[in-house]
This record gives structure tokens, sequence and C-alpha cells, in this order.
């Protein structure tokens, strides 16, 4: 399907989150980390702050990610807990737009995603104290020592400043690419009666 009307009619213009994961679907395999999108945050003083970041849950709840809280993005959420996200699938011509409000995965969540992260990704969470400042490379490292030492072979504890966080989308854009540039636009807006369709111009 390489149009949304397609995709709509299929879905019965119903479910955005749906076709969402069904696009996430189609990249897998064919691009490169797939899952990775842009996060845009407001920090406490307004500044806007985008980043990469690869998105681990698609579901009727919404968009999930990971990350330290104490992170500069987790230090804006933790002030204003809307964002933004755009997955690009550059291949298919497909973006996927949201925005919402962000809450944080409960700790049982967070628990089991953890626990089935690759275990040197575990230790480097341990490691960075993520956006604060570092002197070299070599203390990185030194903490990522410690971190190996303190655990062993035993199972790593997730760190109590690392979690997740969900989107919980209130208006999802669907862009698909077409000829001379007439991109098929489709917004969907959470309303209470469940998701209002507009159609925009490309």
């Amino acid at each position: 399907m390489n149009r949304v009307d397609d995709l709509l009619a299929a879905y019965g213009k119903s479910d955005p989150l749906a076709i969402s994961a069904q696009w996430l679907d189609d990249a897998s395999g064919v691009v490169p980390e797939h899952r990775a999108m842009s996060l845009a945050t407001i920090d406490e003083d307004g500044t806007p702050s985008v980043r990469m970041v690869l998105l681990r849950g698609l579901d009727a709840r919404g968009f999930t990610w990971y990350t330290n809280q104490h992170s500069r993005k987790g230090q804006a959420l933790a002030a204003t807990p809307l964002a933004a996200i755009c997955l690009f699938h550059q291949p298919f011509e497909r973006q996927v737009r949201a925005e919402g409000t962000v809450v944080m995965v409960d700790a049982q969540e967070a628990d089991d995603y953890f626990h089935g992260r690759p275990r040197g990704h575990q230790f480097g969470a341990w490691a960075s104290a993520q956006s604060e400042p570092l002197p070299d490379r070599a203390s990185l490292i030194a903490r990522e020592a410690a971190a190996m030492e303190r655990f062993g072979d035993g199972e790593i504890d997730r760190p109590p400043y690392w979690g997740g966080y969900r989107l919980e989308p209130k208006a999802i854009e669907l862009w698909q690419g077409q000829k001379n540039r007439l991109h098929d636009r489709i917004r969907f807006e959470r309303t209470p009666a469940g998701w209002q369709v507009t159609r925009l111009q490309p």
C-alpha cells in the first residue's frame, strides 16, 4: 500500500496507531535503525530541543522509549510532560508524526525491558550520567569498569534513574510521499468520540 487512502480503508479510518505499527513493520529489515525517531521536548526555560532516540514500543497506548531520567530530555519532560516525535522511512517515503502528553512507564515494565537489553548496555546505563559534563573518555570507561566489578556475573539492577517514557498521542499525522510533491497528509486528532480525520494540503 503506497497510498494513505488504502490504509485508511483497510483500518476503517479509525486507528492511526495500528497504521503506524504496520508501517514500522514494513520498514523492518529494509530501513537501517527503522525504530530511530526524532524526539522534541521543551526545556524549563522554553527552549526547544530535539534528538534521535529508539522507539522501543508501539501499541494502543502510544510510543515508548527508554532513557536516563536525569538527562536533558528527562529533566525537560519532568518540567513539561509534552513532546513530539517523528519517524521517517525514506525508501517508503513515509513519515509518522505524533504529539501528546508523556507519562512514565511503570516500574515492572521498565524492569522487564532493562533486563532484556544486552548485558553491556545494562552496564552502560550505570556508567553514564547522561548529559552531564565528562572530563575525558577514560573517566567514562572507569565508571563502566566500576559497574562491571559491582555486579560481576550476577543480575544487573535497573538504575533508579533509568526508565521508560510513553507519548500518549493526542494527534498523529501520517505522511506518504507522492508524485510531483502532491503528498498525502492525513491528520488524526483524538476526541471523546474517537479519532477525527482531516486531510491536509501538502
